[in-house]
C-alpha cells in the first residue's frame, strides 16, 4: 500500500517560518528530516519525499478554454496552512503510515522544540486496469 504523507504548516506571511529560527536550529530541523528519509531507505518504505519552495512563490493555474492559462498568486490568502513538503510511502499497513507520519511531525523547531505539525496521510490510489 502507498501512502503520501503531507507536511502541512501554519500560513505565515507567504514566506517560511523556518527562516526567522536560529541557524542550529534550521539545521537541526533539516537533519532530522534527512535522518529520517535515510531510515525510510534503509526499511524499503521511501517511494519520494520532497520539500517545497516557500507559498510566496506558489502559483494557482486555471484552464481557461482559450488555450493559455490563468494563472495567480496562490495560495489563496484565506488558507490557514499551506503544503511545505511531502513523502510516498510503501508500507504494508496503514499504521505503519500513521507511525512514520507521527515521527516526522515530532521535527525540531525553534529551541529544539518538536513543531507537532499536521501531517494529513492519505492513500494513493491504483488506476483502474485498462481493458484491452
Amino acid at each position: 500500500m502507498k501512502f503520501m504523507l503531507m507536511m502541512h504548516a501554519p500560513r505565515g506571511t507567504g514566506d517560511w517560518q523556518v527562516m526567522s529560527w536560529a541557524p542550529q536550529d534550521l539545521k537541526a530541523h533539516i537533519r532530522f528530516m534527512k535522518d529520517l528519509n535515510v531510515e525510510l531507505v534503509a526499511a524499503g518504505q521511501l517511494v519520494g519525499a520532497e520539500g517545497l519552495a516557500s507559498p510566496a512563490e506558489a502559483k494557482v493555474v486555471r484552464a481557461t478554454g482559450r488555450g493559455t492559462p490563468a494563472v495567480t498568486d496562490g495560495p489563496f490568502p484565506e488558507a490557514k496552512e499551506f503544503l511545505a513538503g511531502y513523502w510516498i510511502v510503501e508500507v504494508d499497513r496503514p499504521e505503519d503510515a500513521y507511525r512514520i507520519a507521527a515521527k516526522a511531525s515530532s521535527a525540531p523547531g525553534k529551541g529544539g522544540v518538536p513543531l507537532n505539525m499536521a501531517i494529513e496521510v492519505r492513500q494513493v490510489m491504483s488506476a483502474p486496469p485498462v481493458e484491452a
